[in-house]
């Protein structure tokens, strides 16, 4: 969890944090970021631009990996544009597409794990595709849903000797929520993976509490996403929580603590040390990315900023359609690794030539 120190040093930044929404001229917003809120790695992303834009698709957690090939092969979630950006929940499948190179174009090769039908946790969805190579392992973290509904959110591990398959699917969930009143009682979901040193396997996962969803103020961010930990002795578990989770909780840090949380967690190891990206839900604002370090694994370093809006980096879209919402933000952040270096980050951004959801990627320079 937050340490004191870092829980202080934090509130030290909230005036800066309050003075970051402003407007420059009548219309376009600007975010004043102090230098002191940016994290090092956000000051060498270069934009690339969009990829897998797909006319009948909306696109979104786009995870790449490099393949034996040489290429980079990317597992995306896509839903049918007809369902809407609420799609992702009970119409969601997880493909791959293939390119030469990490800024693509990238091609649709097939759909790797698609939504079962009634009487499988993963019957109506399945979305949050988080790919790695571990012990020689091609390894798909992923969250399946049962309903439709979020209290059957569930991570689930996908396994394949090859990129291309076949995979080996769950016949059981990875990870279950918490009993009943715990912080993680309604869900497992957004799940991120590292292999520890010391040869265990961890992963990260997003929960929330059920009777502060159903009683929260905040209708559009009910709840208040934490993150915890689950630790296993083998790849295919059992995993065991953590006992100091929520390892991360931003509900402490100070006014309107409600709606300071995050989402959308990725972990890797550099620099002997844990490093994470995630998606801010009011730490700062909406629409910035958050970078947090460690040197154990569970007691996290208060956020900087990772990234920014797609207006910051001198992009030029459209003006915002009715119906999304989170037109110009940056989510799902996921990073392309090269001998376990950070070298180009995948996000998912609304818009695009179809007004839907693509991918966008950054070079890491």
């Amino acid at each position: 969890m937050l340490t004191r120190r870092t829980f202080l040093a934090g509130l030290a930044l909230a005036p800066f944090a309050r003075a970051w929404a402003g407007v420059v001229g009548d219309m376009q917003p600007k975010l004043l970021v102090p230098k002191r809120s940016l994290a090092r790695f956000s000051k060498h992303l270069q934009p690339v631009g969009r990829a897998l834009e797909m006319e009948d698709y909306y696109v979104w957690c786009n995870s790449p990996i490099y393949g034996p090939d040489g290429r980079v092969h990317l597992f995306f979630s896509r839903w049918p544009k007809s369902k809407g950006m609420g799609g992702w929940l009970n119409s969601c499948e997880i493909a791959r597409a293939v390119a030469d190179t990490p800024e693509g174009p990238f091609t649709y090769a097939e759909t790797v794990l698609a939504p079962r039908g009634p009487g499988y946790w993963d019957a109506t969805t399945c979305h949050n595709p988080h790919i790695q190579l571990v012990d020689g392992k091609y390894c798909l973290f992923f969250m399946g849903c049962a309903n439709g509904k979020t209290d059957t959110k569930r991570i689930g591990l996908a396994t394949a000797d090859r990129l291309e398959g076949p995979w080996t699917r769950p016949d059981q969930p990875l990870l279950l929520p918490g009993e009943a009143g715990a912080w993680d009682d309604h869900c497992t979901t957004n799940p991120a993976f590292v292999k520890h040193p010391n040869g265990q396997y961890w992963l990260y996962y997003k929960s929330w509490n059920t009777q502060e969803y159903q009683t929260s103020k905040h209708p559009t961010i009910r709840g208040n996403r934490k993150y915890g930990l689950a630790i296993a002795e083998r790849l295919e578990g059992p995993y065991v929580k953590h006992p100091g989770n929520p390892v991360i909780d931003f509900s402490r840090l100070g006014d309107n603590a409600e709606n300071k949380q995050f989402e959308d967690a990725f972990v890797w190891r550099e620099h002997k040390q844990f490093n994470l990206l995630a998606r801010d839900m009011g730490v700062y604002n909406h629409e910035v990315g958050l970078y947090l370090d460690s040197k154990n694994g569970t007691d996290w370093a208060y956020p900087k900023v990772a990234y920014l809006p797609l207006r910051e980096y001198g992009v030029q879209e459209p003006p915002a359609p009715k119906h999304l919402k989170r037109y110009g933000r940056l989510e799902r952040p996921q990073l392309l690794l090269c001998n376990g270096k950070p070298e180009y980050l995948f996000c998912a951004a609304q818009g695009g030539k179809y007004q839907t959801a693509s991918a966008f990627i950054f070079r890491i320079g």
